[in-house]
């Protein structure tokens, strides 16, 4: 699917959840690897719940996304790091 024919219009506010054992430098990781995509990402705007035991923790991360490309580099970063399980 091209850009123009994407259901998304860019640039726009795009929500992405990373979830992952609540494990140290989880959060710290996630984040550099949104920046790293996303340079203007403002971690203040990150918000971080810890499931019910405490064994996961989710992440949620609003980025100014600018196009389809950022968005897949963005989600292949994240889903092959060893530290995150899951990403939506």
């Amino acid at each position: 699917m091209s850009e123009q024919s994407s259901l998304i219009e860019y640039p726009c506010d795009f929500p992405i959840k990373i979830m992952g054992k609540a494990q140290h430098e989880f959060t710290q990781t996630a984040l550099a690897i949104v920046r790293y995509h996303a340079p203007d990402f403002d971690a203040e705007t990150m918000s971080v719940r810890a499931s019910k035991n405490g064994t996961y923790l989710s992440i949620t991360c609003t980025i100014r996304a600018t196009s389809r490309a950022q968005l897949d580099a963005l989600y292949q970063s994240l889903s092959s790091h060893p530290m995150i399980a899951v990403v939506l």
